[in-house]
């Protein structure tokens, strides 16, 4: 499936306070797997999704280095808990507090990731949201999208140093 260019609304796209969206992958992040909440938030069918990379939900303001943390951090094995901003298909938005963990096999080997989002309270989505806006900001400046990531990333640690936390703690704090 070809994606075309989906542009934002503004509006958001309803998650309520007891759903929980689920969603299976690939080890190259190709959904496998997504529940009726995922679908119905995203606004995909299933037959849209399956195969496709999770990043079809990936929203243009949501920073490029959140992403480089998430995938390092499901790299080394660990689990990985953000707060991230995705796109529906129609354009509408919806934040989501998410905690994704590696799948292994018996052998410990890692066949895929496991993710679940639920909607976080828009006070913490108020202390985030101006982070995420700032590292927007330092990736954009950037001649091109890898220098932004690049950029980005050490713009993200360098504020979790000031603020002696790391990104977990920060966002466990809020």
């Amino acid at each position: 499936m070809a994606r075309t260019k989906i542009t934002p609304t503004g509006r958001e796209s309803a998650l309520g306070e007891e759903e929980l969206i689920v969603s299976k992958t690939d080890p190259k992040g190709r959904i496998v797997y997504a529940n009726d909440v995922f679908l119905r938030v995203a606004k995909f069918s299933a037959a849209e999704v399956l195969g496709q990379p999770h990043s079809l939900v990936r929203h243009p303001e949501m920073p490029r280095c959140v992403f480089k943390l998430f995938w390092d951090t499901l790299e080394r094995g660990e689990e990985f808990f953000g707060y991230v901003l995705n796109l529906s298909s129609d354009g509408d938005h919806y934040w989501v507090f998410a905690h994704a963990t590696p799948t292994r096999d018996a052998r410990g080997t890692v066949i895929g990731y496991h993710s679940n989002r639920r909607k976080p309270d828009a006070a913490q989505v108020a202390k985030v949201w101006p982070v995420y806006q700032h590292l927007l900001k330092v990736e954009a400046a950037a001649a091109d999208r890898k220098q932004g990531m690049q950029n980005g990333t050490a713009a993200l640690h360098e504020w979790l140093a000031q603020k002696g936390t790391s990104y977990e703690r920060f966002v466990f704090s809020l």
